[in-house]
């Protein structure tokens, strides 16, 4: 039935199509939720979730522009650029106010998000992401893997990506999981995976935009991670005024498909107190 209820869609917005999943709800729904995926994923990893939130809830996860299925337009891209594409996709689908949940990078365009507007965002969750800019070494080791992909393509780069973001134990025990996120980043063009990296090591610090942060948050972090530190999350709980921080076990950065049931769980127990 959840199945039936996930409709795929495309809309036209500036220089782009963006195509997008829906899960409307069964019932009158004032609840809206919007997944923002991790680089250098697609929507297909929130199907978990999408398959399984409340009927009242109405979701939608986007392929960001030059990911998966949605056309990169222009090519230049930046965190704001993608925020700035989120705002124009919520004005089209007529889409008042909603909650924003991203990973990862989907984490950053939340938070650069909710500078720009922050009137249409009624919370955020914020899993295996954080507020800072990236360090002059983090840069290089950006800059490194644009070279690494023009030179030697994206399956070495996919298998590398694969090790790094799930935990051990996802590693030997998912491998549904894992080979989801590889057939993410081959269906990506090399374009798109360099442009990325540069729109990554060019994002703005949101830090101090914490504090301003009015909307309830949830911050979810797999404790496995290796990728985003338990530091970088504690130091934005300990700025935002009204969140809650969760760890989940046996999980690296990607928590929502490690253990999908855990984290749809908390998802859920949050949109009803939003």
């Amino acid at each position: 039935m959840a199945e039936r209820l996930i409709k795929s869609n495309k809309i036209r917005i500036g220089d782009i199509s963006i195509s997008y999943y829906h899960k409307k709800a069964k019932t009158e729904s004032e609840t809206t939720i919007i997944f923002l995926h991790g680089f250098p994923f697609n929507k297909n990893m929130w199907r978990p979730q999408l398959e399984n939130l409340p009927d009242h809830v109405s979701a939608i996860a986007v392929d960001i522009r030059g990911h998966g299925n949605s056309t990169a337009g222009h090519g230049f891209f930046s965190i704001d650029v993608f925020a700035k594409d989120l705002r124009v996709f919520m004005e089209k689908l007529d889409i008042q106010q909603c909650v924003l949940c991203g990973v990862s990078m989907g984490g950053y365009i939340a938070l650069r998000a909710y500078e720009l507007f922050p009137e249409k965002i009624t919370g955020l969750v914020l899993s295996d992401t954080h507020s800072k800019a990236d360090s002059n070494a983090a840069k290089q080791k950006r800059f490194d893997s644009i070279q690494a992909v023009l030179n030697h393509g994206r399956r070495p780069f996919a298998i590398g990506f694969v090790e790094n973001v799930f935990a051990a134990r996802s590693i030997d025990e998912m491998p549904d999981a894992t080979e989801l996120i590889k057939s993410s980043i081959r269906r990506n063009s090399i374009s798109t995976i360099c442009a990325t990296l540069l729109a990554l090591a060019s994002r703005t610090d949101t830090s101090e935009s914490l504090f301003q942060i009015e909307v309830p948050c949830l911050l979810i972090r797999g404790a496995e991670d290796k990728i985003t530190s338990k530091q970088d999350m504690t130091d934005m709980a300990n700025a935002i005024p009204n969140n809650r921080f969760v760890e989940i076990e046996n999980a690296g950065h990607l928590p929502n498909l490690e253990d999908a049931r855990r984290f749809t769980d908390l998802l859920t127990e949050f949109l009803e107190k939003v």
